[in-house]
């Protein structure tokens, strides 16, 4: 759906600032021309000096991880990135080329992703463009062919695997395991209540002694924005697992968006989806031609990225305690090591284990009811499955969501606007084809939400399509739209919206005398101009027009209050005075609801940083108890077990020195 664009520099903005956290490549080799002269063999030591100790620091700080110590204490060993370490664009990132296998990229597939980013119109112009691959890859085809081709971890890799699902799983749980096969790596002697196998072979899940239930599916055949195409999957149901569990599967899907919001819907509320996954050249003798192209051109420390970002674009805050973890066995090759040469004759080496690495996520709990105190907070939960809108337009539709729901008078207007949440994909699917120049993201994210909160508006085809002619996607009607655009083409761009989210909604209605108000308003606009000119002869054409256009939109397009001759005699007695006065409390009310929306976004942020303030508290708490606790729960055990109080004094030794600290 999106593209490698302006919004890949952003990914890679992040990629390249988190590099001193281990999240880029290697730093480059720097180029050194060689100089005979002694004066510029010292002043190359001045500039080379600095920029080698930097970037020595730069490698050592790489190594560090990115997680609060007091997150560490509570989660499995090896967590490297914390909850609020990760920073991401505001939309998908990521165009299909980089999901490819080698035998489906062509000679201009296969550029540099550099490229693509240098010149990202080249790019946008394939979007649009159905994609009619012959080279496409048949999963299913081939990981039957290659059956008898198992995994067949290092059993110290397979150990880190298992030791840290002891950490999240316990007897009695349900979990569904997507890309499973011979081995699920679980802890000895966990009893499970149920595992459901989700892979490519059969006969490999077959042999699988852990799995109660099994079947074939095809993770990158998917329905785009929705999840997995595939009737057992949803015949499963919803919120059904605790765990979610999705080893080595990474790097062979060509959908992983979709693959995680199935699993999101599988997941019960607080339930983890684990994802583990080996450094990139692990068994690469095995599998190259499954691999995908971003396993492939990317690190292992970018991998933990971007398998981070397939959380956060597949549901966002629908996920919640994203963490990444090197589990990776002694003597592994580590995140923010440097690939040299060394380095690749210790990947070779047989007796060295490959990295392991894990990231996961808890299923965040999504609101039932409407919280009248916190609307904004429902309506943000029933944003996570949406499809079609980008993060960016969710955060931005939600707050004016809000606001439109509060302004509605009765409940069962208000139960209307929910009910319709699923017109917001219709909507956004034809502004997403908007210049967002000339029409701003705000700008869109405004028109959604006065759409939602009129109460005629469904969601209908009817309307959909009179709003893509209304914004000039389609050849606009010869006896409405045109005549409307014409007519009111010198009033601002956001005073167009306005007027477009009150004019959507009166289509599509079976009521005869709606579609004469259509008429009586489309029809009256250039006589009620010419009124407001004659009266008003020093106004703007721009405020004539807004004037003029919601005066009468406001009486004429609601059948029952006042015909186009009723109109006419109101308008005509009113004075220059009037007018002016009406358009200066119009101005006024735009000012007051822009002071509102600032002072409410002010709200939202100090309620949030309250949240932060007592969550910090808490955990200050927690650390504090933790510290000076007598019992301990062993998740190894799974017993309450006594531990002995840290003594105080020199080393513990509970020796205190005669004079103050």
């Amino acid at each position: 759906m999106a593209i490698i664009s302006k919004y890949a520099v952003a990914l890679l903005a992040c990629s390249v600032f988190a590099s001193t956290h281990g999240f880029a490549p290697a730093s480059p080799q720097l180029a050194v021309p060689h100089k005979s002269s002694s004066a510029a063999t010292s002043t190359q030591l001045y500039i080379i000096g600095p920029m080698i100790r930097k970037m020595r620091e730069g490698k050592e700080a790489s190594k560090m991880p990115m997680a609060n110590p007091d997150e560490a204490k509570v989660e499995a060993p090896g967590l490297r990135v914390g909850a609020n370490a990760w920073k991401w664009p505001p939309v998908w990132p990521y165009d299909s080329n980089f999901f490819k296998r080698k035998s489906e990229m062509n000679a201009k597939d296969k550029a540099n992703p550099m490229m693509n980013m240098m010149n990202p119109m080249d790019v946008m112009e394939k979007k649009d463009i159905a994609d009619v691959d012959e080279n496409k890859f048949d999963s299913l085809k081939w990981w039957d062919e290659n059956k008898d081709v198992t995994t067949d971890l290092d059993e110290r890799v397979a150990a880190k695997i298992s030791s840290h699902y002891s950490f999240y799983l316990r007897d009695g749980m349900s979990v569904l395991e997507l890309g499973a096969a011979e081995n699920s790596y679980l802890p000895e002697g966990l009893k499970l209540n149920r595992h459901v196998g989700v892979g490519a072979v059969k006969s490999q899940m077959e042999s699988n002694p852990s799995i109660t239930e099994s079947f074939v599916v095809d993770l990158n055949d998917v329905v785009e924005d929705e999840g997995i195409k595939s009737v057992e999957l949803a015949e499963l149901g919803r919120d059904t697992f605790d765990v979610v569990i999705m080893a080595n599967t990474i790097d062979f899907l060509n959908n992983p968006r979709e693959v995680f919001k199935s699993s999101w819907k599988a997941l019960k509320p607080g339930g983890i989806m684990i994802v583990p996954f080996l450094a990139k050249n692990a068994y690469v003798d095995k599998f190259d031609e499954a691999f995908t192209k971003q396993w492939r051109d990317m690190t292992d420390d970018q991998h933990m990225w971007v398998a981070g970002s397939f959380f956060q674009f597949s549901a966002g805050e629908g996920w919640e305690g994203l963490k990444g973890f090197d589990i990776s066995p002694e003597g592994a090759k580590k995140i923010g090591e440097e690939e040299g040469v060394l380095s690749k004759m210790k990947q070779e080496d047989k007796d060295v284990p490959p990295g392991a690495y894990v990231v996961q996520a808890r299923k965040n709990f999504e609101a039932e009811e409407v919280d009248e105190n916190d609307v904004e907070g429902y309506i943000k939960s029933k944003m996570w499955m949406l499809p079609t809108l980008e993060d960016r337009d969710k955060k931005l539709v939600t707050p004016r969501l809000a606001r439109a729901y509060e302004a509605l008078d009765t409940e069962e207007e208000k139960e209307r606007m929910l009910g319709h949440f699923d017109s917001l994909p219709k909507i956004y699917a034809s502004l997403i084809k908007m210049d967002q120049f000339a029409f701003t993201f705000s700008m869109q994210a405004q028109l959604a939400a006065d759409l939602m909160g009129d109460p005629d508006f469904t969601g209908s085809d009817i309307q959909i399509n009179n709003m893509k002619m209304g914004l000039g996607l389609r050849k606009p009607s010869a006896d409405f739209w045109a005549p409307v655009g014409k007519l009111t083409a010198a009033m601002k761009p956001e005073d167009k919206v306005n007027l477009l989210a009150y004019i959507v909604p009166r289509f599509g209605s079976d009521d005869p005398s709606q579609q004469e108000a259509l008429s009586a308003f489309v029809s009256g606009l250039e006589p009620t101009f010419a009124v407001i000119r004659s009266k008003c002869p020093n106004m703007k054409e721009s405020d004539v027009q807004l004037v003029g256009s919601e005066l009468l939109a406001s009486e004429v397009l609601v059948p029952g209050r006042s015909s186009r001759e009723e109109f006419a005699l109101w308008l005509g007695a009113l004075t220059d005075v009037d007018l002016e006065f009406i358009l200066a409390k119009r101005n006024s009310f735009k000012e007051d609801a822009t002071k509102e929306m600032e002072a409410f976004q002010k709200e939202r942020a100090d309620e949030e940083q309250a949240i932060t303030d007592r969550r910090t508290k808490i955990q200050e708490q927690v650390t504090y108890a933790r510290e000076n606790r007598t019992t301990i729960f062993n998740p190894r055990t799974g017993k309450i077990e006594q531990v002995e109080p840290p003594k105080k004094g020199i080393f513990g030794t509970g020796i205190e020195l005669p004079f103050g600290n």
